[in-house]
């Protein structure tokens, strides 16, 4: 048990980073409690569907996970970035973008892990809801953090500075700075 809580915690490393960078939006604590329901629930289905389809997939599944992530990650970085320089209002307020295009991104790795939790003999009705509880709570603990380190920057757009954050993880991945977590 202390493997699978350890490893749970470790995959929900990236979605902790995401919010941690997403909490420079402000989200209201309601709105981060569904936002981090969402990946949570993106990081509960993604290790089941690895454990169901099995080793076939493990190989090209965790050798794209970055590629996949990084994508994601710039594609919402750049479009808070551009939002902020065409808008005075805030990029992504209620985070519908942020979670309707990075929970799949985030998740892709949590398949690969199913999958070689399904090859250990792991139950898929254990694994998959004790990672989902762990990217909930690590992702609304991301948010607050975030939310109150914004705080402490006041004359800075703080969705500017998301963005950048988005885009500058990103390039991290597909250039291999590993960031942690990672």
């Amino acid at each position: 048990m202390f493997a699978l809580l350890s490893l749970g915690f470790t995959l929900s490393l990236d979605n902790f980073r995401t919010s941690l960078v997403l909490g420079g939006l402000k989200p209201t604590l309601l709105r981060s409690i569904k936002t981090s329901a969402i990946f949570g629930l993106w990081d509960g289905i993604a290790p089941l569907v690895g454990i169901i389809v099995g080793h076939f997939l493990s190989d090209k599944i965790s050798s794209t996970a970055d590629i996949v992530a990084a994508l994601g990650l710039g594609t919402y970085g750049l479009f808070v970035v551009v939002r902020a320089l065409l808008s005075p209002e805030h990029a992504d307020p209620d985070l519908r973008f942020a979670t309707r295009g990075l929970p799949l991104p985030l998740s892709v790795d949590n398949v690969a892990a199913g999958t070689a939790l399904g090859i250990a003999g792991f139950s898929p009705w254990l694994a998959p809801p004790v990672f989902g509880v762990i990217t909930f709570g690590m992702s609304v603990a991301g948010h607050q953090i975030g939310r109150t380190a914004a705080h402490f920057i006041p004359r800075i757009r703080t969705d500017m500075l998301t963005g950048l954050a988005f885009v500058a993880m990103a390039v991290f991945l597909v250039v291999g700075i590993n960031l942690p977590g990672d």
